[in-house]
């Protein structure tokens, strides 16, 4: 038995007013090791996701998991950063650190806090998580970004409006049955398919209802080797998990064919002996509608430019064959950027523990989660299974 998820944590969601940084990971921290049934002293290392950026003042938080609990003093603690990428970023630091035989018990915590300042200082700070000197330099944000990606998708395989518009609607009613959800309201396809007043254009040809939404929140794992899970009550075991980065440069990249992503899943699902088609789920990064539609493509589950025949066929919806983002993803559920990864990971594991409420998965058994820093920049992919 691999490396195993012992234990987790989620806040809600959403604009937090009173909540800071600080709060945000000390809850989870606190309520991911009672969930484990471990005690805090029982933890060899920290490991903190977190892109802030400018967020919050804070950029040395990585000792404030340690107010969480006192018996965490004196342990080794570390800040990661890998873009929207973060919080995978650090979950992988971990089990590298488990798998080398360096730690037995790790606590993995993603956090952001985004709301503190305006909107215009949020797309400031994200645009420099891409190639400052040809791409934020010439004014372009990440909405502006993956309007990129959509334009050239639209222009090699026809006009997918409308395929955007399903995604966000698909995304939106899931996320009604997930209490950790920013936004609960089944918008309906018709709203999402119409520029309006209250969906406008923000960057052609992606309206507001194709971008993630803005958000406070955190998430936190307990991590264990495969001797000390056997003890505790439950594992969520990593049949195999992948990192892969590509070029910073968007000019250097094919941006509809996700390339980065597309090995990340390649060699996720031949290592963990499967193929796409055996996955019970999967959770993937969603930050814009088009970014899950090229995902399909590059996970295999569509030929380049098929992706809309998924949604058409039903297969990627709740009931479907293989339903993608049940949890609502990054569209509904919210995008706080260094929670994000943690998150996935931790909807993922309650899905596969059969104790996801009603977000339930029927008879879920294996799970895939595609995390992504940067325009499939740094891409992470994980294939998750019951252990116990």
């Amino acid at each position: 038995m691999k490396p195993c998820i012992v234990g987790w944590a989620h806040t809600k969601f959403g604009k937090l007013d009173g909540i800071d940084l600080e709060s945000l990971i000390s809850t989870v921290a606190r309520d991911a090791i009672a969930d484990a049934g471990i005690a805090a002293q029982d933890v060899d290392g920290i490991w903190l996701g977190n892109l802030n950026g400018g967020f919050v003042p804070d950029i040395f938080c990585s000792s404030m998991v340690l107010q969480a609990d006192d018996g965490l003093r004196f342990k080794p603690a570390t800040r990661v950063e890998n873009a929207c990428a973060s919080g995978s970023a650090a979950i992988y630091s971990a089990l590298d650190a488990i798998e080398a035989g360096r730690v037995r018990i790790a606590l993995v915590v993603g956090a952001e806090k985004m709301t503190a300042i305006s909107g215009a200082q949020v797309t400031e700070v994200l645009a420099r998580a891409s190639y400052v000197k040809e791409e934020a330099d010439q004014g372009l944000t990440f909405p502006g970004i993956f309007a990129k990606v959509a334009t050239d998708y639209f222009r090699k395989y026809g006009d997918h409006s409308a395929t955007l518009a399903r995604i966000a609607a698909k995304n939106h009613a899931n996320a009604v049955a997930n209490p950790f959800a920013q936004m609960r309201k089944d918008l309906g396809f018709d709203f999402c398919n119409t520029v309006s007043d209250k969906n406008p254009m923000i960057a052609a040809p992606l309206r507001k209802t194709d971008c993630s939404l803005v958000s406070d929140g955190a998430a936190a794992l307990v991590l264990a080797d495969q001797d000390t899970a056997r003890a505790l009550s439950k594992a969520i075991a990593f049949r195999a998990r992948t990192q892969v980065n590509d070029f910073l440069p968007m000019s250097r990249r094919d941006t509809t064919s996700f390339e980065g992503p597309r090995h990340a899943w390649a060699q996720s699902l031949k290592a963990a002996h499967c193929t796409v088609n055996s996955l019970s789920f999967a959770e993937v990064h969603d930050c814009f509608t088009i970014a899950e539609l090229v995902s399909y493509e590059a996970m295999g589950l569509a030929d380049p430019g098929q992706g809309a025949r998924l949604l058409e066929e039903g297969v990627v919806l709740r009931n479907g064959r293989l339903p993608v983002n049940p949890s609502g993803g990054l569209k509904a559920k919210g995008h706080p950027v260094g929670a994000t990864g943690v998150s996935m990971h931790v909807v993922s594991a309650m899905q596969l523990h059969g104790v996801a409420g009603d977000m339930q998965i029927p008879n879920a058994s294996l799970a895939g989660v595609f995390n992504m820093g940067g325009a499939a920049v740094a891409n992470y992919v994980s294939v998750l299974e019951r252990a116990r």
